[in-house]
């Protein structure tokens, strides 16, 4: 027996034809996240993204920095398609910025892409010179489909999914 999913991908290109791929790696920038709608609007959830393998380079000398970036969020009316947040992450390979910089910037265009109902990016940085730096940036809608309740399904998540969900 088969299933018909509901998902509407039609729009993506990301995904490409044949596995062909488009990468967009000249730097990051939102247009670089696809969306589909969300099924189910109206039902807050966790979306929780995890990318270890994270790399860009410190603006001063030039270093990788290397690290993992989580991005979390309760959608609205639209979700990230995955690869194109992989595609998104990858682009970052070879930009230049403070770590607390990019943790900002990567939540204001994941809030360009979605309009999440709320939307969390942690920066978890390895180590250099024996400091270890999280950066965390956070975003919640000004108004919404019952804005309680999402602080609420946020507020349980944080609590049940340990010290770096704070």
């Amino acid at each position: 027996m088969t299933t018909k999913s509901q998902d509407q991908t039609v729009h993506l290109k990301t995904l490409g034809k044949g596995g062909q791929t488009e990468y967009r790696l000249e730097g990051p920038d939102a247009a670089i996240l696809e969306t589909f709608p969300n099924n189910h609007p109206g039902r807050p959830y966790v979306v929780s993204i995890e990318f270890p393998e994270y790399t860009s380079l410190c603006p001063m000398t030039g270093q990788p920095d290397f690290g993992t970036i989580i991005m979390e969020y309760v959608p609205n009316e639209r979700v990230v398609e995955s690869k194109s947040f992989k595609l998104y992450m990858f682009a970052y390979r070879n930009h230049k910025s403070f770590m607390e910089t990019l943790a900002n910037n990567m939540l204001d265009d994941f809030v360009e892409a979605l309009d999440p109902l709320w939307c969390r990016v942690k920066g978890l940085f390895a180590p250099r010179g024996a400091t270890r730096l999280h950066v965390f940036a956070e975003h919640f809608r000004d108004s919404g489909p019952d804005m309680d309740h999402v602080r609420a399904v946020v507020s349980e998540w944080k609590r049940e999914n340990g010290r770096h969900q704070s």
